[in-house]
């Protein structure tokens, strides 16, 4: 956003034929950063991906018979910032403004789903929990609900990775990490929006970031 900004003021003091093509650079700078990648079919909120790839806003598609691919990231920062993300940090300390993640999804047409996530720029040697949780990001970080899972219960004994997506990761030396996790089954209709950092590794801890990552089902 500063290198655009820049390229924006740089062009109002030459003439403004630069000042129109520094901006439109700027703009799709922004759309490029913050656009996720998404083949085939299905979705979790509603806006609709091509069969033969393209490029969407977090949004999804609208379910299909040819299984659902999608890759999105986006950088951290703060409830309230100034330029808003899909990420949000609630603790700056272990997830500071401008480290990174990137989570992607394939699914095959009749089930198994495989979820990856990748992390830069967090403290290093932590050890984080990670789950998909049913809900958008929100300022609160309760807004994203509870962990997505397969059979929904009640019952503290179906909180495990195998009823739910676990990605626990710890952060190297750089402060980067990774995983990645796989089921047999599918995430139904919107019931997947996004994937939380915790303090802790495990079922619980507290939340320490969100991104709201647009899940799609086959």
């Amino acid at each position: 956003m500063a290198s655009g900004t820049a390229a924006v003021r740089t062009g109002r003091t030459v003439r403004a034929g630069r000042t129109r093509r520094a901006g439109a650079v700027g703009l799709v700078a922004i759309a490029s950063a913050s656009a996720a990648l998404v083949t085939g079919a299905g979705g979790a909120h509603g806006a609709t991906g091509g069969g033969d790839g393209g490029t969407v806003e977090p949004g999804g598609g609208t379910g299909g018979k040819h299984g659902y691919s999608m890759r999105t990231d986006a950088r951290f920062a703060p409830p309230g910032a100034f330029v808003p993300s899909a990420a949000v940090t609630y603790d700056t300390r272990l997830v500071p403004a401008g480290s990174w993640i990137e989570v992607g999804q394939r699914s095959a047409e009749r089930g198994a789903t495989t979820v990856k996530l990748r992390v830069t720029g967090l403290k290093a040697g932590h050890e984080y929990g990670a789950h998909v949780h049913r809900k958008p990001c929100g300022a609160d970080p309760a807004a994203a609900g509870g962990h997505y899972q397969h059979r929904p219960s009640t019952d503290p004994a179906a909180v495990n990775p195998e009823n739910e997506v676990w990605l626990d990761f710890t952060a190297d030396s750089r402060g980067a990490g990774a995983a990645s996790a796989r089921h047999d089954w599918n995430f139904r209709f919107g019931e997947a929006g996004s994937v939380v950092l915790h303090g802790e590794q495990g079922g619980s801890g507290v939340r320490l970031a969100c991104f709201t990552v647009p899940f799609g089902w086959t």
